[in-house]
């Protein structure tokens, strides 16, 4: 199962699945593209996929998943999907804050609420949760987003611990930028470093049994510990500030 899997990143797990020969369960509120990308995968790779076209900020879209899931062995559950409100936080509105606190932070629990307990009884499965770079400190001018990966980043430690004695690996993925349509969209400037989606998705997927937590590409490593060891707090959040102050 993937969310978020009309376009970029999502689109990229999906495909990086077929081609291993796994089945898809995709959920994206853009049905017109989810199902551009069904049979694109079906036609290349013979597989079965199921779209679920809903939105991923309204609760209801845990019922639309389990009904399409009912009768399947869920084996991974993938939860890309994100919305990023950009410029300073007190610019962001209050719909923006609760879109990103539901898509962001609610949908990834009860999409794994939902799907982990029959993956339990079976005793084996697999859960990458798509974390970021920016949840590793505090990112300015893209706060809530950021904010919201870090939150990520912990949920998927602690299920890391909690479901490994029942047989279920769960990474983060703590990706660095991406030329995804969204990134393009909103900054487009590349950067050191920057993996394609579908490198991303292959790394992470190769990652699991190793997490709890992933960084795909070195480049981003080295950012990782650079930014996390060798820089101060107070300077790994300036760093990144003034490298995002023009972000709207």
């Amino acid at each position: 199962m993937v969310a978020g899997a009309s376009e970029g990143l999502g689109a990229a797990f999906a495909a990086e699945l077929a081609a291993r020969g796994m089945n898809l369960v995709l959920v994206a509120r853009r049905g017109h593209l989810l199902a551009d990308v069904a049979e694109d995968l079906t036609d290349a790779h013979g597989i079965e996929v199921r779209c679920v076209v809903a939105d991923l900020a309204d609760q209801a879209f845990v019922e639309q998943l389990a009904t399409a899931a009912d009768d399947l062995d869920v084996g991974i559950v993938i939860y890309n999907a994100a919305f990023a409100p950009l410029g300073p936080f007190l610019d962001n509105s209050e719909p923006e804050i609760a879109r990103a606190v539901d898509v962001n932070m609610r949908g990834p629990m009860l999409a794994v609420r939902a799907l982990a307990p029959a993956m339990c009884d079976r005793g084996r499965g697999a859960v990458v949760l798509m974390s970021s770079l920016s949840g590793l400190q505090g990112t300015p001018h893209i706060a809530v987003y950021a904010a919201s990966k870090a939150f990520n980043t912990h949920l998927a430690e602690s299920l890391w611990y909690e479901l490994r004695s029942r047989g279920i690996d769960v990474v983060a993925c703590c990706a660095g930028a991406m030329p995804t349509p969204g990134y393009q969209r909103n900054f487009g400037k590349k950067v050191p470093g920057m993996l394609s989606p579908q490198e991303a998705a292959r790394q992470t997927l190769d990652a699991l049994g190793r997490g709890p937590r992933f960084v795909p590409g070195f480049v981003n490593r080295m950012t990782a510990v650079l930014m996390g060891r060798l820089l101060s707090r107070r300077g790994a959040v300036r760093l990144i500030g003034r490298n995002t102050k023009d972000v709207t």
